[in-house]
Parts: C-alpha cells; sequence; structure tokens
C-alpha cells in the first residue's frame, strides 16, 4: 500500500466544490480530467466534485506506470479504491465515461460502500460484436486493424479516431483536442489500454451491478448504438436509460448542457 500523498499524486487527484454530497468523475480512454470542464462549473455548485488522472493520462505520475497492472482493467479499478480509501469516500455518486463505465462496475462491485449510484455517460460493456446475443458495434478483425494502425501510423490513428468518436463534424476545436489528447499519451500505454478497452467483454460485470444506475446514451454513437443502452437497462436490475439526441461518444464535451441537469436531479434525488 502505497502512502496517501504518492497515490494522490500518482492520479493527479484534484477536489473542487463544497457540497456535502460527492461526486467522483473519471475520464475515458485517451482522455484526462480536463474534458469534464464544461460540466464542473455547475457541479461545483452543488457537490464536492472529486478529478483525477488514470496512469499515463493527463498530469498522473508516468514513472508509478506498471505494465503487468495497467494491461488489465483491475488494475485501474484498483487505483481508484486507493484513491476512495484515502479520501475516505463512501456514498458518493460516481460519474464515469465510456470504459470508466466498466471500471466502475468493476468498483462497485469490489468495494459497494464507496458509492451510492452510478452515472454512465456513453458506456459500453463490449465493443465487440458477438453475434447472435449482442452486438457491440465492431467485428474484431477491425478492431485489430485498429490496433495495428496504432503500431504503424500513431498520429493518423489519433486523427482517424477523434472525429469519430466527437461525432460532430461541426465541432473542429473539439476535435483537435481529442486528437491531441491521444497523441499525448505514450503510444505504448496507449495501445495497452486500448487493447483493454476495446477488446475486453464486461458484460457480466454490469450484470452484478446492485447500484442504481443512470445511463446516458448519444442517439447517434458510432462507438456504442442505442441498442448497447437498452441492452444495459434490460440487464441492470435498478437502472434507468435517458437517450440524448445528440451526435457522438462525448456527450460532456459536445453537448454539456443537455447531461449536466440529468446528472445534478439524478444525484441528489430529484424527479426531472
Amino acid at each position: 500500500m502505497q502512502s496517501s500523498n504518492i497515490i494522490l499524486r500518482r492520479n493527479n487527484v484534484n477536489v473542487a466544490g463544497k457540497g456535502d454530497n460527492i461526486l467522483f468523475l473519471a475520464h475515458g480512454f485517451g482522455c484526462d480530467q480536463h474534458m469534464w470542464r464544461f460540466l464542473t462549473p455547475e457541479l461545483t455548485k452543488h457537490f464536492t466534485v472529486i478529478l483525477f488522472d488514470y496512469v499515463g493520462s493527463g498530469a498522473s505520475d508516468i514513472s508509478q506506470y506498471d505494465t503487468s497492472r495497467y494491461s488489465r482493467l483491475e488494475g485501474y479499478a484498483e487505483d481508484i479504491i486507493e484513491i476512495c480509501r484515502e479520501l475516505s469516500l463512501s456514498d458518493a455518486v460516481f460519474v464515469g465515461h465510456s470504459i470508466s463505465c466498466s471500471i466502475g462496475a468493476m468498483v462497485a462491485a469490489k468495494e459497494p460502500s464507496f458509492f451510492s449510484k452510478l452515472i454512465m455517460v456513453c458506456p459500453s460493456p463490449c465493443f465487440l460484436n458477438i453475434p447472435p446475443e449482442y452486438m457491440g458495434g465492431f467485428d474484431k478483425e477491425n478492431l485489430l486493424e485498429l490496433l495495428q494502425l496504432m503500431e504503424k501510423n500513431y498520429i493518423g490513428w489519433a486523427e482517424y479516431l477523434a472525429p469519430l468518436v466527437i461525432g460532430d463534424e461541426e465541432s473542429e476545436e473539439l476535435i483537435g483536442e481529442l486528437s491531441s489528447s491521444f497523441c499525448s499519451v505514450n503510444p505504448l500505454i496507449a495501445k495497452r489500454f486500448a487493447e483493454v478497452t476495446f477488446l475486453s467483454d464486461n458484460r457480466n460485470l454490469f450484470k452484478k451491478v446492485k447500484h442504481p444506475t443512470l445511463i446516458i446514451q448519444s442517439a447517434n454513437d458510432a462507438l456504442a448504438a442505442i441498442s448497447v443502452g437498452e441492452y444495459l437497462a434490460r440487464v441492470m436490475r435498478n437502472s434507468e436509460l435517458k437517450i440524448i439526441p445528440a451526435d457522438g461518444h462525448c456527450l460532456h464535451m459536445t453537448n454539456p448542457e443537455a447531461i449536466v441537469n440529468l446528472i445534478i436531479n439524478y444525484a441528489q434525488d430529484i424527479e426531472g
């Protein structure tokens, strides 16, 4: 077990706001805590907000990167568990984006007292097509080709993936920001994280979630179709699905005004 200062520095943990209730925000693959900036000004009016970077992302301490630990989603989940322990968290509301929804589900199963609720922004338990029972959106061959592109032409991979993820051709600034964020990550670290993000099947994790959960899905998301959100709403016993009439996989960046009140109301048990 590492000391508190090392853990908080390792993951660049920042705390903002002064609300009695706590939100724990977890960013997605290739991103960092800065991507939450469109939501945090409003969220910090109502909550204490905890932000962090996964090791290898943002301003995390890359010297703490361990290949064995972070070649599995469990390594990232263990980071969150250690942060929660150091901050003595209980009954916080976990807000995760994309692969962090799987990581949050893993943490909730291992340490259920840390969180009272989960809010999942554009989740996908599995990006793979596993016919006939599940269609995650991609054949394995296509994902392997994407990973091969990372090895051969990392910048080209980032420039290809960023507009696919943002999903809004008018958001050139956000596309450029996401592409730059991808490129800021060490390519070897990014490839390992990409492998566990895109090739893992986490469906059983979501089936075990007992916490009340809000699933927020885009109407048009190239990485996670509406059918993925509908699947999660079926298998998660205590969940609610909200479809946002928008494009892309990063609603917290492209459509923050459409989801910020959903997050606030759900976290505070307000109907709406």
